[in-house]
């Protein structure tokens, strides 16, 4: 029988420090560990896969809690059945003792921590549910307040009038003056509607 110890953190900037003391304190590590920097939504994470296609029958995995092991709901069930049920490995939550498939053997045993399993795995997912809809919510209330996200807009050069007059009077081509401004063509178009409204409003008398 070996053991075996799963890590996961949401990005790479995120530390994964407590989820390894837990780790040794149980004497799991080194190449036993196995570690995945990405979001828990999908199961295709490369340390993940490693970790089922090596267990074997009678093996022992643990994990720190169950939203470590992913927090969609229905796969979590399906990744729990294969360990336990297909492979035959036992797991172990650390932070949830009554989620220890070598304690429960007997059917009450199983219904229970199923059970447990279950309302866990919904928690998991749910609370992923509402991150997404409170940053949702977050970027709604900033757009309206006028922060802008993405890229700062790109600017059209000092002489950009003069370039533009030189391409009306047929001097430059497309090609030419995308290449002077270091535009692409829809950004040039815009940039060029833009100019172009902006010396409207300069000629219009002023009353």
């Amino acid at each position: 029988m070996s053991t075996y110890g799963y890590i996961r953190v949401s990005s790479a900037d995120q530390n994964e420090d407590r989820q390894l003391v837990a780790m040794r304190g149980l004497n799991v590590y080194g190449s036993r560990l196995f570690i995945d920097k990405q979001s828990g939504k999908s199961f295709d994470r490369p340390s993940y896969i490693k970790l089922v296609k090596k267990l074997k029958m009678g093996d022992l995995l643990y994990i720190k809690s169950i939203d470590r092991l992913g927090r969609n709901y229905e796969e979590i069930q399906n990744q729990w059945r294969k360990i336990t049920k297909e492979i035959g490995a036992d797991i172990a939550v650390i932070d949830m003792p009554l989620l220890d498939t070598r304690l429960h053997k007997d059917l009450m045993g199983t219904f229970i921590a199923d059970l447990v399993l279950q309302v866990l795995s919904f928690v998991a997912q749910n609370e992923r549910e509402n991150i997404r809809q409170r940053q949702a919510e977050g970027i709604a209330a900033a757009k309206a307040r006028g922060v802008r996200f993405g890229r700062p807009p790109k600017e059209p050069p000092r002489n950009f009038g003069e370039l533009v007059a030189r391409w009306e009077r047929k001097q430059l081509s497309i090609e030419e003056i995308l290449s002077l401004c270091n535009m692409k063509e829809t950004t040039f178009y815009k940039r060029l509607g833009e100019y172009r409204l902006i010396q409207q409003i300069k000629r219009k008398p002023t009353s």
